[in-house]
């Protein structure tokens, strides 16, 4: 029975919060049971859908791997000179993968160089996985493939409940974290030097607030 695994992420773009990537593996027979459950791409599916659909992911999927990763982390790499976002989701789905050994891997490429990423991503699988596995590697692939689509809503809703208890953390409400939001660029401006930990920095929108910050206080002068 082929084991096909789907990759895909939540919250790439945000200024605030983890970037969440989800790897789930499934049998090539149980991917019409995600049809019929009605797993679609997440940013197709109202919260409370993508909610009642993540028991019966799980129920149906048989292993998946999950990683958050805080805006720190995601930091780090776009200061390394070796590294920058792209790499790191790479290294980060490939160890996922690899765990999960799917005979079949098909990743939604956040790149707009598929065939680097791909290569890339090749690199960082296991020697097994990397010499028995095939890897379709497509923008958009949350769209195409079942699959990747229920990663997408596990990605999704694990990442919102992550922002969630930030909130509850801090006591406020900066919604989506995402900058096309106006309640997270009223949130950013008021606050960016209360809670750095939540931010990621080197996001040119979070530079900016910097930046103004310091051109007001040199104008006290």
């Amino acid at each position: 029975m082929s084991i096909i695994c789907g990759v895909d992420e939540a919250g790439r773009g945000c200024v605030i919060g983890p970037l969440v990537m989800v790897a789930l593996s499934v049998k090539e027979d149980n991917l019409k049971k995600l049809e019929w459950i009605g797993v679609k791409d997440s940013k197709l599916l109202s919260k409370e859908a993508r909610e009642e659909l993540f028991g019966r992911i799980r129920e149906i999927v048989e292993d998946f791997r999950v990683e958050v990763i805080e805006p720190d982390a995601i930091d780090h790499a776009l200061n390394d000179p070796n590294s920058n976002l792209n790499w790191l989701e790479a290294d980060t789905s490939a160890k996922m993968v690899s765990e999960l050994k799917p005979d079949k891997i098909i990743v939604d490429c956040p790149s707009t160089n598929i065939a680097n990423f791909k290569a890339y991503f090749e690199s960082r699988l296991s020697e097994g996985v990397r010499k028995n596995s095939k890897v379709i590697m497509e923008h958009k692939a949350d769209m195409n493939y079942i699959v990747v689509a229920a990663a997408s809503v596990i990605a999704k809703v694990i990442r919102d409940w992550q922002l969630e208890k930030i909130k509850l953390d801090i006591k406020k409400d900066f919604g989506s974290g995402y900058m096309s939001d106006q309640k997270t660029q009223k949130f950013l401006k008021e606050y960016h030097d209360k809670f750095p930990e939540i931010f990621r920095k080197t996001w040119k929108s979070f530079q900016r607030v910097e930046e103004e910050k310091k051109q007001k206080s040199l104008s006290d002068y």
